[in-house]
């Protein structure tokens, strides 16, 4: 019964995509010819890849109990944890901000 199914499900669902696409490529309007010179085009952007780069000794260097009373003003691990289940990045105060990113510890099995 499932392969029965499966044979006539597949081409239609396939068939499906493919008039979908055709629709799309259709209703998106009027496109400029790629060989007319004087076709608008949108102003290109640069932005370097060096542009939010920090040199190694710009940041001074925060003891361990102001790192740990950062975390605490800011709400501890639980807001890490909301944070990093967010699909956007939440702005960081601007003590934390300083803060290179830390490294994840691997996970090591206890040999018997």
């Amino acid at each position: 019964m499932l392969v029965s199914t499966c044979r006539w499900l597949t081409p239609a669902a396939l068939l499906l995509a493919a008039c979908a696409a055709q629709a799309q490529n259709t209703a998106s309007g009027a496109r400029p010819d790629p060989l007319d010179p004087q076709a608008k085009v949108p102003a290109a952007a640069y932005t370097s890849s060096f542009a939010g780069y920090r040199r190694p000794g710009e940041d001074k260097p925060l003891s361990w109990r102001e790192a740990n009373d950062t975390v605490t003003r800011i709400g501890g691990w639980r807001v890490y944890t909301r944070e990093a289940q967010q699909s956007e990045p939440v702005a960081a105060p601007a003590s934390a901000a300083s803060q290179p990113p830390s490294k994840p510890v691997p996970h090591r099995h206890n040999k018997p």
